[in-house]
Parts: C-alpha cells; structure tokens; sequence
C-alpha cells in the first residue's frame, strides 16, 4: 500500500516498540529526578529525607500511578501497529507534562533547590520509576506472547 502526505514521514511503530517507549520514559525520568533530588537534599544527616521520599513515592505510586500506567498500556493494546510514536502517551498527558515540567522550571527558577524541592524530585522520581515497572511486565508479556 503506498502511503501519501503525512503518512510517508509519520513515525509509525508497533504496539510492542509503544510499550517499550512508554516503560522507558518512565524509567529514565524516574531516574534523573531522583539523581537530581539527591544532590539537592545535600549532605549529611538531611539526606535521612530520602526515606520519607521513598516512602511518600511507594504510596504515590501503589494508588496513583500504578492506575494510569495501566489506563496507558490498555490504551497501547487497542492501537494500531504503525500508529505515530508521539500517541505512546495522549494529548491531555502531553500537556501534562509539559505543566510539570513548567511547574519545575518555575520552582527551580524562584529559589534555590534544596531539601525541599529535592526530596520532593526524589518522591516522584521514586514513583515514576517504581510503576514503570508496569510497562516493563506489559512490554515482557506482549513480546512473548506473539
């Protein structure tokens, strides 16, 4: 079938490649706001906020997060193989995020991170990183299933 206008530069990929992409962001978000969270925090006797992070992460992602990575896999499921790789997420979470990451930038600009906005990157990094674990097991389970 030969594809005309838009459809021949769309980055079009599979399901399997959605979930992949879709586990990984999450994974490498997680990380790098945990990194960052850490050197914020400083040193010494503070970095003891890390374990409420984790904590206040776990939570956040058992009855938050864990239900919106499930709602974007079960999204991935009913596309298309060939569907753009920007719909790995919907335009509501795009915007989202570019809120949270203005939100970051705004925080970060008006003072300086510390503790606070480190154990705070450190929480939703933890959360991020923690129910990626869900699109790791959708992403296993669907490339073994085939």
């Amino acid at each position: 079938m030969k594809q005309t206008g838009v459809q021949r530069i769309k980055p079009g990929v599979s399901r399997s490649v959605h979930l992949c992409i879709a586990a990984l962001l999450w994974t490498s978000i997680g990380i790098m706001l945990i990194v960052r969270g850490w050197g914020w925090i400083g040193p010494g006797i503070a970095r003891l906020l890390a374990v409420l992070a984790f904590l206040a992460g776990t939570l956040k992602s058992v009855f938050i997060l864990d239900k919106t990575a499930d709602r974007s896999i079960s999204r991935i499921k009913k596309f298309n193989d060939a569907t753009c790789v920007g719909a790995v997420y919907s335009w509501k979470t795009w915007l989202l995020v570019g809120l949270m990451m203005a939100f970051g930038i705004t925080m970060r600009s008006l003072t300086d991170p510390g503790m606070v906005i480190g154990t705070l990157y450190i929480a939703i990094g933890w959360a991020l990183l923690f129910s990626s674990r869900r699109g790791w097991v959708a992403w296993w389970q669907w490339i073994h299933h085939d």
